[in-house]
């Protein structure tokens, strides 16, 4: 079900008003309605896939419990490697196996063996990267001896199935979300209209921004050659600016959607795009994925305590796991090791932590300095997504030899020209927006709350309008095939 369906502006507040007006004064009925409501939501997808997240979450439930009880260290780390390996095992099944058997038949025909071996027809569960590691984070904390494992079954089920951040995030870990399940909620007035405008500015950037810049994005990425480097250029900051408003419009609207019900989500996005270097915007991209990755991976393998090479060694690793996570293509090992390559220079030069406060914090328009470091990062990025949306390498390969010809300097030519301008307006007054609302935890948190009550009214009636005016073809997050 995708949040921008007539179906779920069905299902909302159906699900909405049965769990404050008939579940209210229930604790555990409010937790098994937003498990049965999360399953309807999950299996209005395919319900098949459903058994995947119910195994999932008997398995880490068990496996939670039984670590309580046991001393023995050896016994605890056979308990934790058991729910890592089914657990990533399944991952890597659904999401990995052809990738793997290709690559391997490719590497024997290199050699000169044949290998005869057919890929399966799998279908990529939705969501199963981001509840995977939900769960796994669950597992990993109990057996540090950082969390108290859980013996309410239902909590437990609500935590891992929560519907607004199910299939594409933000990955909670268990020590934010599932204490919240232990609590009474009560219905908070400015809580549930704090969601909602959180959820109007979610859908703005993907119904508005996203939706749009795909249609150029597409064309662009799916035709390269028929356009010269100025209008591929453009292809890049139209996907830049898809793949932010889809994906951080997905986690604004998870988000308030859980304010509605009285739950308080992680910030997954700070503006990225406002980011001074490479460091500071994965510090404010995808933000659960990156603090995931830091505490149960880089930090293990030893983070930036070591020699030089030991922190070259723990960054490459670090990016191009986090690349591969995004999908069964070198392209996205090419992406994360790019990225990896950006970030060397401030790690070992002790850089990669100058930028932690608020670009221009505290006025209204950023330094000359900060407009140069931003626009470098922010090219940066756009290369690096050209590998991310490319279909192999050599189309990302050939799509930057033309970009970077002597035909970058030229007008560029393509269809709907008209339409192209005003989704570039329409990205003008996102950034408008976001920058002024940079200081908060989502564009318009504190815009227009100290306009008069008409003024504020006028300004999101019109938010709604450009989300009925420009609103297409119902499309997918593009999160979803991760």
């Amino acid at each position: 079900m995708l949040f921008n369906s007539i179906d779920f502006a069905v299902f909302l507040p159906i699900v909405f008003v049965l769990y404050w007006f008939f579940c209210q004064k229930n604790l555990k009925l409010q937790n098994i309605l937003i498990v049965v409501a999360s399953y309807v939501f999950y299996g209005w997808w395919d319900w098949r896939f459903l058994s995947l997240i119910i195994f999932s979450t008997v398995l880490d439930y068990s496996i939670g419990i039984a670590l309580s009880k046991e001393n023995n260290n050896s016994k605890r780390k056979l308990l934790l490697l058991l729910s890592i390996l089914v657990n990533l095992g399944f991952l890597g099944f659904f999401k990995y196996y052809n990738f793997f058997l290709d690559n391997l038949i490719t590497a024997f025909t290199f050699f000169g063996t044949e290998l005869r071996a057919s890929s399966l027809e799998i279908i990529l569960p939705v969501g199963i990267s981001f509840y995977t590691f939900q769960t796994l984070s669950y597992t990993i904390d109990v057996y540090r001896n950082k969390l108290e494992p859980t013996k309410n079954f239902v909590a437990f089920s609500a935590f891992v199935s929560f519907f607004p951040q199910l299939v594409a995030g933000p990955i909670e870990r268990a020590t934010n979300l599932l204490p919240q399940f232990y609590t009474q909620r009560k219905f908070e007035h400015n809580k549930a209209v704090d969601g909602l405008r959180q959820i109007l500015w979610g859908m703005f950037k993907k119904v508005v921004v996203a939706d749009n810049c795909a249609v150029f994005a597409n064309d662009f990425f799916n035709n390269h050659s028929d356009y010269g480097g100025s209008g591929l250029l453009l292809g890049v900051v139209f996907f830049t600016f898809q793949i932010y408003g889809d994906f951080s419009g997905y986690s604004d609207i998870a988000i308030g959607t859980s304010r509605l019900f009285g739950f308080d989500l992680k910030q997954n996005f700070a503006f990225p795009y406002f980011s001074r270097d490479i460091a500071e915007f994965w510090r404010r991209w995808h933000i659960s994925l990156s603090t995931w990755f830091r505490d149960y991976l880089y930090i293990p393998l030893g983070g930036s305590k070591g020699g030089k090479m030991m922190k070259v060694r723990n960054t490459f690793i670090i990016f191009i796991v986090s690349g591969f996570w995004h999908g069964a293509n070198w392209t996205f090992i090419i992406w994360g090791a790019l990225n990896a390559i950006y970030f060397l220079p401030l790690l070992l030069a002790n850089k990669n932590r100058i930028n932690l406060g608020i670009v221009g914090e505290g006025g209204s328009l950023p330094t000359l300095r900060d407009v140069f470091n931003i626009s470098y990062t922010f090219f940066l990025t756009m290369i690096a997504w050209v590998f991310f949306r490319a279909d192999s390498v050599t189309h990302a390969i050939d799509y930057l030899k033309i970009m970077f010809s002597k035909s970058l300097f030229s007008i560029p030519m393509f269809e709907n020209r008209t339409h192209a301008f005003e989704v570039i307006v329409l990205i003008v007054f996102l950034l408008f927006i976001e920058w002024h609302g940079r200081e908060s935890k989502y564009g318009l948190e504190r815009i227009g709350l100290t306009w008069n009550r008409n003024l504020r009214i006028t300004f999101y009636l019109g938010i709604i309008c450009l989300i009925f005016l420009f609103i297409g073809k119902e499309q997918e997050f593009i999160y979803f095939q991760f």
